[in-house]
């Protein structure tokens, strides 16, 4: 278990030996007592500490014993964990586009589109119940419906050839993904394509997008105004639009954005709007755009890992600052653990996408508390064997997948029609005026 997380930890700036000889939680064991604290099937949390501490005091066994109390550890983790963060999140970044390599950065439609330009990303954004404290309740509020409890807010940014994360962010339950996706921009790939639903619209959040030299593929609703025939753009085609919202960006004298308006027929004869900013089909047609966002369905899966599989649905921290901090701490496992079981199935020579969690997970909890893995032909599997097991099972469903006893399901109405009208003669006057200005400067 040891060998297993330091690989896709920093050596440096993680140090094992400190000059502070008081010091009873040293950066290393405090980042690995984290990550085997989120990974701990436990429902409290002195359980879920004391499983990972004396996990950790067995795998340092020459090193001080780190203090016993759940909450000294909540603190140390709090006070430190925003720097802690960024060395470790840095790390696992590269240490996904080692996993991933030639054979899995870009995705086969992404690849075949742009000619190997383009490594895809899907954004998504999820809610996460804490414990009806009343500090809990002060400090983060109450987010959802009724009768809901005090939440936090999390944005993750995946990759798509993997399945594995790239970054997220953190905030109580009625912070904003987009600003979230903002912050997280400058850690993607200058040649990134970037998947989202309809929740990440907006004409400052696509023009930083298409600023920093990605791509992106957005779902559009209702709430989005776009105009045709704006005359921006030298050749207009059947798609192009444009997003050129409020009189403030003109003001500012921001350009309209060039965009393509993509739509889709499902089997059901439900249509679906896609707005991306490649305007030119032959580098992304209308049917790999349908492939490409349809993978963006990896990040229901990685909430499903964290909530279901994991446990963590719900924190059970009363403080705010601690239960935010374990959040943090629990995306970090499950990223870790993505990495540990990812690895061993390329050394296995499988594809990290069909990578199993749950299977993953099952092997590393009884790791935790120095049970055998797995047993085969009598034969002790390490840890790193039982990994490469942790795949999908590859059996095609024949029925739908149904409940016999139907639950109420959240079922959000899916975005309506954009609005794509006919511009202006004042609309198209200003964009002259401001293409006119743009050429002599």
């Amino acid at each position: 278990m040891r060998q297993g997380v330091s690989r896709f930890l920093p050596r440096a700036r993680l140090p094992l030996l400190t000059d502070k000889a008081s010091l009873r939680w040293v950066p290393r064991m405090l980042v690995m007592a984290a990550v085997l604290f989120a990974w701990d099937a436990s429902a409290t949390l002195g359980d879920r500490f004391t499983a990972a501490r004396d996990a950790v005091i067995a795998m340092f066994p020459s090193r001080r014993r780190p203090g016993a109390d759940p909450q000294g550890f909540l603190r140390t983790l709090r006070r430190q964990s925003a720097r802690l963060l960024l060395t470790v999140t840095t790390r696992l970044r590269r240490c996904v586009r080692r996993v991933a390599g030639r054979s899995h950065w870009h995705t086969a439609a992404g690849a075949a589109a742009a000619g190997g330009r383009w490594a895809t990303f899907g954004v998504d954004g999820s809610r996460v119940e804490c414990p009806r404290t009343a500090a809990n309740e002060s400090a983060l509020g109450c987010a959802g419906r009724k009768k809901t409890g005090p939440q936090l807010f999390v944005t993750s940014v995946f990759h798509v050839g993997t399945g594995l994360l790239w970054d997220f962010r953190r905030g109580t339950g009625k912070a904003s993904e987009r600003h979230h996706l903002l912050d997280m921009l400058g850690t993607l790939p200058a040649n990134a394509m970037l998947l989202a639903d309809a929740g990440f619209t907006g004409y400052e959040l696509m023009r930083a997008i298409s600023g920093g030299g990605r791509r992106f593929l957005i779902r559009v609703g209702a709430s989005v105004t776009l105009l045709r025939r704006l005359g921006w753009c030298v050749e207009e085609r059947a798609g192009t639009v444009y997003l050129w919202p409020t009189k403030v960006q003109r003001q500012k004298k921001a350009p309209p954005l060039t965009l393509r308006l993509i739509t889709l027929v499902d089997g059901r004869n439900r249509r679906m709007h896609l707005l991306t900013d490649v305007v030119d089909e032959r580098e992304l047609s209308d049917a790999e755009a349908a492939t490409l966002y349809a993978q963006r369905w990896g990040a229901e899966l990685i909430y499903r890992s964290l909530k279901q599989t994991m446990g963590r649905r719900r924190m059970v921290c009363g403080n705010p600052e601690h239960a935010a901090v374990e959040l943090d701490w629990a995306v970090v496992g499950l990223w870790v653990l993505g990495l540990m079981a990812a690895d061993a199935l390329v050394g296995a020579g499988q594809a990290p996408a069909r990578l199993s969690v749950a299977r993953a997970l099952r092997p590393v909890r009884r790791a935790i508390t120095s049970a055998t893995p797995r047993y085969a032909r009598g034969r002790r599997l390490t840890l790193a064997q039982a990994l490469r097991g942790a795949t999908k099972d590859r059996y095609v469903r024949l029925r739908p997948k149904t409940a016999r006893c139907p639950v109420n399901k959240k079922r959000d109405r899916p975005p309506g029609e954009p609005v794509a009208r006919m511009a202006s003669e004042v609309e198209i006057t200003q964009a002259r005026i401001l293409m006119a200005k743009r050429l002599v400067t």
